[in-house]
């Protein structure tokens, strides 16, 4: 089944608990041996040949192809073999940042790509794999763009791909339009006009889990992007704090208070959250019109409501352009993958290295994430996805992605955990107006 998201729908929550960070003692929940010796961290070095050790996270639906991605280099390597080691997630940022920097660092680590890889970029713990593929054409040129760039960091590459995309769309009931005689917007104006359609038609026009910031944040990203383009928050995530007084923040927070003020969101937002009973529950009982979600929505509904997709009243489209804003109408937020990132403290260096290029965009690998429910960050697999059931959702997914001219990670993984807090925090404040747009933009800038 394409869309499985399970892990990305609930990592919205864990990303706040890993504000608090966890206590790292017994941390290691799971070892799957692919054979090989553990092999362990040691001083920089550009090259190495050895055994080494793959951290992923716990995900029963994807560990047999990353298990598998090992396992069918060790059966080759004559450098080296592989050993996957996974952790649940709560713990693993915590883990992994007190790892890096001891002698017990992994050589090949999962990560979020942007500001979370960032962090170790800016320590020199992250090997550069620019050369690699400057040498290797056919390995750059697998991945979508747009995604592989999402592990750029200072103009060098420091991660491979190795999931599927997460981007956010607005999905609506097809129903509901009807009824209410509206057309699904393209525009931003087209989108405040089907408000006021809906409102009249006595339906809550967009629904949203408001009692969960996360949420929220999803129409703060998407209108700073078309009003301002992805340089404004490219800036805060580079440090720069003033980023925040970009006209264009307090445009996009004043857009959003647009929508409140027209009740676009109803009457009880804040009280709404995300799961069972929730926002996707509003709009599969034919009681909102849109709902701004992840991919992994698409999953969410079939196990709420499966009929409701099964009879084709789910639809989807991209987010609305914003007249004369400076952002591509292609742009698009959300989850671009996760990434493997090589220690530069690995002794085992060029084999890891070796490993990440030709593992994941491996034509048996790329077969296992979609047959898991991914929709893989990899040029060329147009016929798999639409050969998938519900490949209709699955090729909107991949089109998205492909066509994107620029894929931003949701800010919350993006900012350090302090400052996506206090982002969360202000932001919730903007959508229930105790706080005006300059406000906001202020009080970031701090």
């Amino acid at each position: 089944m394409i869309g499985s998201g399970v892990t990305y729908r609930n990592r919205r929550r864990r990303a706040l608990a890993v504000v608090a960070m966890a206590a790292t003692a017994g941390l290691l929940l799971t070892a799957c041996d692919s054979g090989g010796d553990d092999g362990d961290g040691g001083a920089s070095t550009s090259g190495g040949t050895g055994d080494f050790k793959v951290w992923a996270l716990q995900d029963a639906a994807m560990q047999p192809a990353w298990k598998g991605a090992v396992d069918r280099f060790n059966s080759s390597s004559t450098t080296g073999k592989g050993t996957l080691e996974v952790f649940a997630n709560d713990p693993y940022k915590q883990k992994l940042r007190v790892a890096l920097g001891s002698p017990q660092a992994p050589d090949v680590f999962f990560n979020w790509g942007g500001g979370n890889l960032k962090e170790y970029v800016d320590a020199g713990k992250v090997r550069d794999l620019t050369a690699m593929l400057e040498a290797k054409p056919d390995v750059k040129s697998a991945f979508i763009p747009s995604v592989l760039d999402g592990a750029k960091i200072n103009g060098k590459y420091y991660g491979i791909p190795m999931r599927g995309m997460q981007p956010v769309f607005l999905y609506y009931n097809k129903k509901v339009l009807d009824k209410a005689g509206v057309t699904p917007p393209t525009t931003w104006d087209e989108l405040l006009a089907a408000v006021d359609s809906l409102k009249a038609a006595k339906v809550t026009p967009i629904a949203l889990a408001g009692s969960q910031a996360w949420t929220e944040l999803m129409w703060a990203e998407y209108l700073l992007d078309r009003v301002g383009g992805p340089e404004v928050f490219a800036k805060i995530v580079a440090g720069d704090k003033s980023g925040w007084k970009d006209p264009a923040v307090v445009t996009a927070m004043e857009m959003i208070q647009t929508l409140v003020d027209k009740g676009a969101f109803g009457k009880d937002y804040a009280s709404v959250g995300y799961d069972v009973g929730g926002a996707s529950t509003i709009l599969n009982q034919d009681r909102a019109g849109f709902h701004l979600m992840g991919s992994w929505e698409y999953v969410n509904q079939l196990g709420q409501n499966e009929k409701f997709v099964k009879d084709g009243n789910l639809g989807w489209i991209a987010f609305p352009s914003v007249a004369n804003g400076k952002g591509d109408p292609s742009n698009v937020v959300g989850n671009p993958t996760n990434y493997y990132a090589v220690s530069a403290t690995s002794k085992a260096g060029q084999t890891a290295e070796d490993f990440v290029a030709s593992q994941m965009k491996d034509p048996e690998y790329i077969k296992a994430l979609i047959e898991a429910g991914d929709v893989p960050a990899v040029t060329g697999v147009t016929e798999q996805l639409k050969a998938t059931d519900n490949a209709d959702h699955a090729m909107f997914v991949y089109d998205l992605a492909l066509n994107s001219k620029h894929f931003a990670l949701s800010w919350d993984q993006d900012l350090p955990a302090a400052d996506a807090q206090k982002m969360l925090t202000a932001l919730q404040k903007v959508f229930l107006k105790e706080m005006t747009p300059q406000e906001f933009a202020d009080t970031l800038a701090q």
